[in-house]
């Protein structure tokens, strides 16, 4: 419930100045992401993941963190600090 993953194939990109296929993973969460000791572990699996399903050598994969707060992010007709 608190972690959201955007994932968008298809999509024309350059990666450390090269057009081989790559892969960028925004990962935006409440209290999830929010230390660099959570994100290092986070990233491991994704990184794990993501070489396997896609076929792309880690150097070719960017993540981005986006640690948010319950406020910023609306559900039921709230935002995520009432629920």
């Amino acid at each position: 419930q608190r972690v959201n993953v955007t994932v968008r194939g298809g999509v024309s990109m350059v990666l450390s100045g090269s057009a081989e296929p790559c892969a960028q993973l925004v990962v935006s969460s409440i209290g999830v992401v929010g230390s660099a000791e959570q994100n290092q572990r986070h990233s491991a699996r994704f990184f794990d993941f993501l070489t396997a399903q896609l076929g792309l050598g880690p150097e070719r994969i960017v993540i981005r963190f986006y640690p948010l707060e319950p406020w910023q992010i609306g559900k039921n007709r709230t935002v995520m600090t009432f629920l």
